[in-house]
């Protein structure tokens, strides 16, 4: 473990800094609708059982598993995002509480935030727009700025680790998510904080089964445990 600061932060979006009030699985039903997967049946229901496992993975790699066909896969995303998109658009999406005001303090504290998602980017600069969001950090990474891979893989993490320059070793990077692949992706980056928040998808019981070093009630907490540290 590095003694230097830890300068680098990366925080995950929907959950962890976005509240969208379960708008993931209505989105998911629109898509499903599109490719015949009606809502009621069992492989309907079998399908979000696997969108509500997989929270935080790339969007498209979920398709690519329920689907199998790449065709499919890529139509099922289309539709995904689509919907998502005119759900944000219709005002159903907020900061969780005291989100702003961590990473505006967080960067008070000399800190680069780096704002991370398994959307497209065109899904997350509709989020970032809905919250008035788009200049609150000087960076936002989706899965194809990393090459394509999203969660459970490190891609994200590194790829802000590179851009950003703001710390000499990962292990000075501070990773935040509601997911167990946030949890993954932050580990196998070899983050020095893996921490996560109870503001989503996933429980503390499977956030440390993931390799969380911390739970956080929400990233509100996030300064405060960073003071803590002496990081």
């Amino acid at each position: 473990m590095s003694s230097n600061r830890m300068d680098l932060v990366v925080l995950d979006m929907a959950g962890t800094t976005v509240a969208d009030g379960g708008l993931v699985e209505q989105a998911f039903a629109a898509a499903a609708e599109k490719l015949g997967v009606v809502a009621g049946t069992a492989d309907f229901d079998s399908k979000l059982d696997y969108v509500r496992a997989t929270m935080g993975e790339s969007k498209i790699s979920v398709f690519r598993h329920l689907f199998g066909d790449e065709a499919k896969a890529q139509q099922a995303n289309a539709a995904f995002e689509e919907a998502y998109g005119s759900l944000v658009d219709g005002g159903r999406i907020a900061e969780i509480p005291g989100a702003r005001e961590a990473i505006e303090k967080l960067a008070a504290d000399g800190r680069t935030v780096v704002l991370t998602t398994g959307f497209a980017r065109v899904t997350q600069d509709a989020i970032l727009a809905a919250l008035g969001w788009q200049d609150l950090v000087g960076l936002t990474l989706c899965p194809a700025d990393a090459g394509g891979r999203g969660r459970p893989y490190p891609d994200m993490v590194l790829t802000a680790f590179l851009r950003t320059g703001a710390v000499a070793s990962v292990a000075d990077v501070v990773v935040v998510g509601d997911t167990s692949y946030d949890m993954l992706s932050g580990v196998r980056a070899g983050a020095g904080v893996v921490a996560g928040v109870l503001t989503g998808a996933h429980g503390r019981t499977q956030l440390e089964a993931h390799g969380a070093s911390h739970v956080l009630g929400s990233v509100a907490e996030l300064p405060e445990l960073l003071a803590e540290l002496g990081r």
